[in-house]
C-alpha cells in the first residue's frame, strides 16, 4: 500500500475535478492533502484544453445540470484521448432517472477506469434493484458481513462487465478488477455524517491512479484504506465537545499527515 501514497508524494498529479459545488471545496482541500493538486473546471468552452494539462480526470455528477452534463463527456473524451485515468462518481444513480441515464451513458461511452460509489448506486447502475434514498445508500443495500461474499460477487461482476475498477465504499469497502477484490475493514461509521467523505475519497482515488496508472485496482484500495484509517485517527482526536465539523477539519489533517509506514501497518483489507 505505501508505494501507492507515496507516489502520489512525489508525483503531485494535477487533477481536473467536475464535481458538485456542495463538497468543491473539500475535494480540492484532500487533494492538497494527500499530495496532489486540484483544479475545479465544468464549462464546456474549456474542459478539453483544462483537462488534456492534468494526470487524470474526476467526473462527480452530484449536482448534474444542462451545462455540465455536455462538459463531463468533452472532457472524459479528451482524457481518454490523453490517456488519463477516468474516475466517475455517480452520485445518486437511482435516485432520479436523469442521474441513472447521466452516469450509465458516462460509462458506456467514455473508458473510465474506476466507478467509485455506494452500494446503491453501483446496484442501480447493474440494474440490481437498488434501494437508493436520495445520494446516500440505502440501509437495505448495506454490505455487512452476513451479505459480503454476494455483495462482493456483484461488484466484481459489475467490474468485469464494464471493463474498469468498481470501488465501492461503505462500512466495509469493496475494490474490484473483475477478478480480483479488495475487502476493506478501514473507517469509522462518523464519516458518513460529514457531507462529501464520499466526494473527498473519490477526488484522492483519482489522484491515486492518476500517480499509479499502472495499477489501477491497487491504487483505488490503497487510497480507500488511506481515507478510512484517516477517519479512524481523526476519531481519537475527537474531544467530548466536537461534532461533525470538528471531524472533517480532523480528517483533512490525518490525510495530510499520513505517510507510507502508516499506511502500511493501519490497512486492514484481504483479496479474494
Amino acid at each position: 500500500m505505501r508505494e501507492y501514497l507515496e507516489r502520489v508524494r512525489e508525483t503531485a498529479p494535477l487533477i481536473h475535478n467536475i464535481t458538485n459545488y456542495v463538497t468543491v471545496n473539500d475535494c480540492a482541500n484532500i487533494l492538497l492533502a494527500c499530495g496532489g493538486s486540484p483544479i475545479m473546471s465544468d464549462d464546456s468552452g474549456e474542459v478539453e484544453e483544462i483537462t488534456s494539462i492534468c494526470a487524470g480526470l474526476n467526473i462527480n455528477i452530484g449536482t448534474l445540470n444542462r451545462h455540465t452534463v455536455p462538459s463531463m463527456f468533452l472532457a472524459g473524451k479528451k482524457a481518454n484521448l490523453c490517456g488519463h485515468p477516468v474516475l466517475l462518481d455517480p452520485v445518486g444513480a437511482g435516485a432520479s432517472a436523469l442521474r441513472t441515464e447521466t452516469a450509465a451513458k458516462l460509462l458506456a461511452e467514455l473508458s473510465v477506469s474506476v466507478v467509485r460509489g455506494n452500494i446503491s448506486e453501483i446496484k442501480a447502475l447493474a440494474g440490481a434493484g437498488s434501494a437508493a434514498r436520495g445520494v446516500d445508500a440505502d440501509a437495505v443495500d448495506a454490505v455487512t458481513e452476513e451479505n459480503l461474499d454476494q455483495a462482493a460477487a456483484l461488484v466484481c461482476a459489475f467490474a468485469a462487465e464494464n471493463h474498469t475498477v468498481a470501488a465501492v465504499s461503505g462500512a466495509i469497502d469493496l475494490v474490484s478488477d473483475g477478478e480480483k477484490t479488495y475487502v476493506i475493514r478501514n473507517g469509522h461509521p462518523i464519516m458518513s455524517r460529514i457531507t462529501g467523505s464520499g466526494c473527498m475519497l473519490s477526488a484522492m482515488t483519482a489522484a491515486y491512479i492518476a500517480a499509479n496508472p499502472g495499477h489501477i485496482a491497487e491504487a483505488a484500495a490503497a487510497s480507500f484504506c488511506a481515507m478510512g484509517l484517516c477517519g479512524e485517527t481523526a476519531w481519537q482526536r475527537m474531544k467530548p465537545e466536537d461534532g461533525n465539523s470538528s471531524f472533517r477539519n480532523y480528517l483533512i489533517d490525518a490525510v495530510y499527515r499520513l505517510d507510507g509506514e502508516t499506511l502500511e501497518k493501519g490497512a486492514k483489507y484481504e483479496i479474494r
